[in-house]
């Protein structure tokens, strides 16, 4: 056994709104530089729907991801080392703009300064990468609110079989938003793809990253991601991808896109799980049981054998600690509601998601009937195979019965929790019919609706003794050399490629304490330094607003009131 710890996220889909809240907060702490104006580190899909970039789960054209060769071992779909050696030249297994989107701004001078004329001038939409006038043909979230369904929700890669009988039903009773970041997998394929080295898994949280110094923009990983979560900065000739908001998480704080999240769905926590063990279930013969085999790789924190062996291999007791309180560990283990995305591709990803109830719900109120009982939702489960067939699509290579049971204890919960704030005594058989008691029914509907920040996000910061040069640099950020991506000059390997100011852990531990604080915090002398940006909307800081007419010289109020602060 060979104990390492792994952040994970776990999403709860029946809570999203499609919002896009996430996607822009990262989209302005990640991706908002030059060359990778197409990028969306993360984004919310309408299912169905083709997803960003476009069909990217049509695997026999992106060839992403493993398979298994003729000996039962795993290979890269794309091709092994001496295949990859004879192609580094040319790589025909990538998307193209056409499949992310030509990014677009507006021609807004025309609207500001043209002069006085019979008609009003339009601001034609321009091309953030040529400059030139463009026509918007697709986006990121060209599907939204099955926007593009009748003209493209045949196309997706996920109804392969079932076109014919799925697509009047979604049209009519069946969608759902699907967030989506890279999966920062335990065997990730982008990683064993790169004929740098450049992409790497750290040891010490499982965060995938990728070595600016190393890469050489071969382009292998944005082909051997199954995901598609891999992306090309143009401008400066590298890839660039997710990093679970590394100098946020290292500090206890969660991830940007978990943060801002208006549906408060994502959860984050550790899991414990044996590295000896990947290998074996990612080579799991039957695709339909990769789901499991899975499981099984993670540990039991409360093992006194498994905590011993963390310890043994490094793992410090706070995380050992982290792990049993972990959301993510209680989802997937303990309650076992959460599942992976798209497990047949043999990656095994860390982000797994809670499929929604609400289509079937949905479903049930259409009819008339009581949405809110439990034989009335175990009987539609029953009846309507169709959304769960593409459920277990996404989430299970197929399988239906863990997606069945997976909605049969999300619509117990909500039958039994539906007694007990009607005031009626709460009836044990329901949830012994999906083999739990009514204490653990409770204690899945506090996690589901009711916890707490702390409770959503068990995250231990980092210990500088275990990280890759732990320091105030950063030295292993993704964005970490000179200058960063966007931040001006020009360096070895083209624009923007040059020194990075510095990354200052202090900074995030500083912002974690003004989140938490009932009053202002912050070092005295730098009272003069808070901005819009940086303030937390606690006390009237000095500079940050005009002076009161009483602070003022020779001001104030003319009846020697002075008007109070808010």
């Amino acid at each position: 056994m060979r104990v390492m710890a792994q952040l994970a996220m776990v999403m709860n889909l029946d809570k999203c709104i499609g919002c896009h809240t996430c996607s822009v907060t990262c989209k302005q702490a990640w991706t908002n530089r030059a060359g990778v104006e197409y990028v969306w580190f993360n984004n919310v899909e309408t299912r169905p729907g083709q997803g960003y970039p476009r069909d990217y789960e049509d695997q026999e054209r992106w060839r992403g991801g493993w398979v298994l060769g003729r000996r039962g071992r795993l290979k890269l779909r794309g091709g092994g080392r001496l295949r990859k050696l004879l192609t580094i030249f040319a790589n025909p297994k990538l998307p193209g703009i056409d499949e992310y989107y030509e990014p677009w701004t507006y021609d807004y001078d025309t609207l500001t300064n043209s002069p006085l004329q019979r008609h009003p001038p339009v601001a034609r939409p321009r091309s953030l990468i040529s400059g030139e006038n463009t026509k918007i043909t697709w986006s990121a979230n060209w599907d939204d609110d099955l926007g593009g369904a009748p003209d493209h929700g045949h196309l997706d890669p996920v109804l392969k079989g079932i076109e014919d009988k799925v697509r009047f039903e979604f049209e009519q009773t069946f969608m759902f938003y699907l967030p989506r970041i890279c999966e920062h997998c335990l065997n990730p394929s982008c990683a064993a793809s790169c004929p740098s080295g450049a992409i790497y898994k750290r040891s010490e949280d499982g965060i995938v990253l990728v070595d600016q110094d190393r890469c050489r923009g071969w382009r292998m990983c944005v082909s051997g991601c199954p995901y598609k979560k891999v992306y090309f900065n143009h401008r400066t000739g590298k890839a660039e991808k997710c990093t679970f908001c590394f100098p946020r998480v290292e500090v206890g704080i969660p991830t940007v896109c978990a943060e801002t999240c208006v549906g408060r769905l994502r959860y984050i926590g550790l899991v414990l799980y044996d590295a000896d063990r990947v290998s074996a279930a990612a080579s799991t013969p039957d695709e339909k049981d990769l789901y499991e085999a899975q499981r099984r790789v993670f540990l039991d924190p409360e093992d006194p054998v498994v905590v011993r062996e963390a310890e043994r291999a490094g793992i410090p007791h706070d995380w050992v600690d982290a792990a049993r309180r972990s959301p993510v560990h209680a989802l997937i283990s303990k309650y076992r509601l959460a599942l992976p995305l798209h497990p047949e591709y043999r990656t095994m990803p860390m982000v797994w998601y809670i499929p929604p109830l609400s289509p079937v719900v949905d479903v049930v109120r259409d009819t008339g009937h009581d949405a809110e009982d439990r034989d009335n939702l175990f009987a539609a489960i029953d009846a309507l195979r169709i959304p769960v067939e593409y459920l277990a699509g996404l989430f299970t290579a197929g399988d239906v019965r863990p997606v069945d049971a997976v909605l049969r204890k999300l619509a117990a919960m909500r039958s039994y929790m539906r007694d007990i704030n009607l005031g009626r005594a709460p009836r044990e058989a329901i949830a012994a019919s999906v083999g739990m008691t009514g204490d653990q029914v409770r204690d899945m509907f506090r996690l589901l609706a009711l916890a707490k920040y702390e409770e959503r996000y068990v995250i231990p910061p980092a210990h500088a003794e275990l990280a890759h040069g732990l320091e105030e640099l950063a030295t292993e950020c993704s964005l970490d050399y000179e200058g960063g991506p966007g931040m001006g000059g020009w360096g070895p390997f083209g624009e923007n490629s040059g020194g990075a100011p510095p990354i200052a852990v202090e900074n995030f531990r500083m912002l974690r304490n003004r989140q938490t604080a009932d009053t202002v915090a912050g070092p005295v002398d730098k009272e003069n330094r808070v901005n819009l940006l940086n303030w937390d909307g606690k006390g009237h800081p000095e500079g940050l607003f005009p002076p009161r007419p009483a602070e003022r010289p020779g001001g104030g109020d003319p009846a020697g009131e002075v008007e109070p602060r808010p």
